[in-house]
């Protein structure tokens, strides 16, 4: 199941069960959705960690953090991400993509509490 949702300055990407066959082609369409968030934005990204990416599906999802990078960079004021296991290894990666703050969870309150530092009322 895929869900994107913005309200106010939060962006919500869930990528999470119950998988469907249709589940990549709208993770890339919310990721499409990211990058064109105007300034100001939080991302809470909740994987479910379940769901694996075609081969083609990695490659675009590379080609997307490449391409959005100095947007992400520029307009976005923190990212939090949820997923089973995270831990500080997966902030260090997905750290050396962006430059604004950047955590991972094991819970959606967690990452939600590490947002509302960088933005008044998520």
């Amino acid at each position: 199941m895929i869900l994107f949702e913005q309200r106010g300055a939060l962006v919500t990407l869930r990528f999470e069960p119950p998988y469907a066959p249709d589940d990549e082609r709208g993770y890339l369409a919310a990721l499409d959705r990211i990058g064109d968030c105007p300034p100001g934005f939080a991302l809470l990204a909740v994987l479910g960690g379940g769901a694996r990416l075609s081969r083609e599906g990695e490659r675009a999802q590379a080609l997307w953090f490449k391409a959005t990078r100095a947007h992400v960079n520029d307009n976005c004021r923190a990212i939090a991400m949820v997923r089973p296991g995270a831990s500080g290894r997966m902030t260090e990666i997905f750290g050396r993509l962006w430059n604004v703050p950047l955590a991972a969870f094991t819970d959606e309150q967690s990452a939600r509490d590490f947002l509302a530092q960088h933005v008044a009322g998520p």
